[in-house]
This record gives C-alpha cells, structure tokens and sequence, in this order.
C-alpha cells in the first residue's frame, strides 16, 4: 500500500514506474480524494476552534448575565457541521484507502520491460541438465507407472488439480520438507513456526492478496465469521507483526514454515491441468525476512542464496532470472524466479520466487521499527519459496528416472528417507 502524497509528490514518475507493469495510475482523482481530505481536516480543526471559543464566550455572557441563546444555537450549528464534516471525511478516508488499495507496488528499475516470463532476463545457470539415451517422460507417468502418485483417486475424492502421493512418494515428500527445514534453520538460522491455515479477511489484506485475487482464494465461514485458506506462508507469517513495532535489535527477523498452500488459480485457463505443476493444494515450505529498508537488497540477495541452496542439495539443474516488471506480483518491487529443469518439456520452469516487497506490505500491515530517532518507521519485508514439495518432487522425479523406469534419489535425501532408488514397481530400495 502507499502513502498517497508519496505519489501525488512523485507525480509523473509515480505514473511511469506502475506503467511499466500495465497499471495506469489516475492521479487526478488521487489529488482530488486528497484535497478533500486535507480540506475536511482543516475545516473541522477550524470548526472546533471556534467551538472553544463560543463556549468561552457564553460562559462569560452567562456570568455578565447577558443573552446567551444565539452563542448556543451557534454552538449546536458547529456540533452539527462537526459531525456532517466528519460523516463526510469518513467516507472520504474509505474511498481514498480502497483505492490505494488496488494500486499495486512500485517496480524496481531494475526489473526488465515487459509483461510476461517471456520478458525475463537469466541471471546465471547452475548445473548441468540430464542427457539421457531414451525418451524421458514425464513426472505423471513417472509416479503412476511406479504406482506413487494417484492422480485418479484423488480426482475422486476432490476434482481435478489434487494428487495423492502413496508408499515412497508419500516418504519423498515428508523427506523433501525436513530436508528443505533443517537448511533453513539450521544453516540460515530462521525461525520455524507452525501457523494457522486459515486467516482473517485484514490478515489477506495485510500481505496484498486482498482485494485484487479474492477470485483465486478459496474461504470458509461459520455463522458470521469468514476465514480464507492461505495460499502461502507468506501469510500468516508476515502478519504476525502486524500492528507491532520490531524493536531494532531484533532485525532482520528470518522465520519459515511448512505449510499446505490453496490457491484456485483463476485465470490460469488451463495451464498445467496435468500432474503437480499447478495444484488447488501443494505443500511448500516458505521463507520470510523483516528489514530495515536499506538493508532489502543485501537480504534479497541472501534469501536467493537460501532457496538455491536447497536445489544444489538435490544436485539439480537450475537457473536464476529476474522477472520484468510487467510480470512481477502486485505487490513485490523486485522478483527473482529460480527455476529448475524438466527433461520431459525439455524447459526451465518456476519452482521458487523471491521477492522484495520494499515498505508496501508493512505499510498495509502496520509493521514498524524505530529509527535512530526513536520514532516509529515502516520495515521492509521480503519472501520466498524454500521450496515448493510437490513442483520439486516432479523436476526430481524427470531428472532421476532411469531407463528401466526406476528413479535413484540424491544422496542428501538417504537419511531421511531410509531408501535411495525407487524401482519401477514402487519399491523402496537402498
């Protein structure tokens, strides 16, 4: 969210940067919500000026005993013109806070023109991908043929876009999560959290998914009460320093957690119905850095460092891009995709992103420090996938197979799987 005179005073510049990601600001009726604003406010700061000074007026009338009647008909008429100004300025404060709330963030320079993962610009490759001497296929055909992804039975059960994992699939997943949790805390030194599911409509609106992607969130409710399943960790774990002030010994905070994430994906039309890609239900295990804001790049560039991390544990074949700001979520300045290799579509695909969301989300969120000053200033807050279960466990399965339709696992997954291989029929093997 932004401060609306931050805009008004960049002005045409403000206009350029949200251009550049397909968003047209109107600046006029920015201005004309914060001139009437300001005009309230002065209006009834005058109003209530003068209302001190009738009052002391009748009080000396009263004691001079003169006519008192007109002061206190003119005092009702500023009571009344209070209220109508304040009835008015609340209306005022509603429309200019709606509206600064679908005005996405700011893009970063930095991030290339353009509006789509066509746009984005590689950064660097890291690994090698597979060669194989047979035609690989795909994770889909991969789990069912060993018999440890159910796409079937679990379309039962809740529709299209789910998946059932059994035997060794099911163990690859809960291996996949500690591993991805025990790089994190144990050599990144973030916080784990257990977090609720479900969250409030100000909690969604506090990170930026609400308004805008209402339609790609899924909700429930009892009685009056209405909670969203999160679509992230991102979440609930930025938001719980909503409305608190960090003090700033405690920065940079570095929390994470394993989470399952629900998402509709409206408006995907189509796109990746077929195996894990794109779930109505994955498991993903987050990461999420509070900063002082000139400390966001160096702590971005750490966080990319951390989901790489992950991905060259598993020895897996990746590259870095920057996404161009036409393609960079709403409420993030600054975007790098990692993506990793799938042999069967024979393409890079996204399998984290890390995003710095400068003071945007902070300032929906009301999260602050305080400055050397001592007074309280926004943070800046950044997050990133540590990495998704299921898109990692479909580019480990295409990049591992073997000819003989077995799958031989990294070693770093061996302790916590108790197993290496795979066989064709499903069977855990050393």
């Amino acid at each position: 969210m932004h401060d609306a005179r931050a805009l008004l005073e960049m002005g045409a510049e403000a206009v350029r940067r949200l251009a550049r990601r397909g968003y047209s600001l109107d600046l006029s009726s920015l201005e004309s919500l914060q001139s009437r604003r300001n005009q309230n406010i002065r209006s009834a700061d005058e109003l209530r000026a003068e209302s001190k000074r009738v009052a002391s007026e009748v009080q000396q009338t009263a004691k001079q005993g003169g006519d008192i009647s007109k002061l206190k008909d003119r005092a009702r008429e500023i009571k009344e013109q209070i209220r109508e100004i304040e009835a008015d300025q609340e209306q005022i404060q509603e429309e200019l806070r709606a509206l600064l709330l679908t005005i996405p963030n700011l893009p970063d320079d930095r991030a290339p023109d353009g509006d789509s993962e066509e746009f984005a610009v590689e950064v660097r490759r890291v690994g090698t991908p597979p060669s194989f001497s047979f035609a690989p296929k795909d994770h889909v055909d991969l789990g069912e043929a060993t018999g440890i992804l159910d796409f079937a039975r679990a379309t039962k059960l809740s529709g299209p876009r789910f998946a059932v994992s059994r035997g060794a699939g099911a163990a690859l997943e809960r291996a996949l999560t500690t591993l991805f949790l025990d790089i994190h805390t144990r050599r990144h030194d973030y916080v784990e959290h257990s977090v609720p599911f479900l969250v409030t409509r100000k909690t969604m609106t506090g990170t930026g998914q609400l308004p805008k992607f209402e339609e790609d969130l899924f909700k429930t409710g009892v009685a009056d009460r209405e909670l969203f399943l999160i679509p992230t960790a991102e979440v609930p774990l930025t938001n719980l320093y909503a409305d608190e002030i960090i003090p700033p010994a405690e920065l940079p905070v570095a929390i994470t957690a394993q989470t399952p994430c629900f998402r509709s994906e409206a408006g995907s039309y189509g796109r990746d119905t077929r195996g894990l890609i794109r779930q109505h239900q994955f498991t993903k295990v987050e990461m999420v850095r509070i900063c002082e804001p000139e400390e966001a790049d160096a702590e971005l560039e750490k966080m990319i460092g951390h989901a790489e991390a992950c991905l060259k544990e598993l020895g897996m074949a990746y590259r870095v891009v920057t996404l161009a700001a036409g393609d960079t979520g709403f409420s993030a300045q600054l975007t790098y995709d990692l993506e990793v290799w799938f042999p069967s579509q024979n393409t890079y695909r996204e399998i984290s992103s890390v995003s710095n969301f400068g003071t945007f989300q902070a300032r929906r969120a009301n999260i602050r420090t305080r400055g050397a000053d001592g007074k309280p200033k926004l943070v800046a807050t950044l997050n990133g996938s540590g990495l998704p279960v299921g898109r990692t466990m479909a580019a480990l399965l295409e990049q591992c197979q073997q000819q003989d339709g077995s799958i031989v696992l990294p070693e770093s997954l061996v302790p916590y799987l108790g197993f290496r291989r795979i066989s064709a029929d499903g069977t855990p093997e050393a």
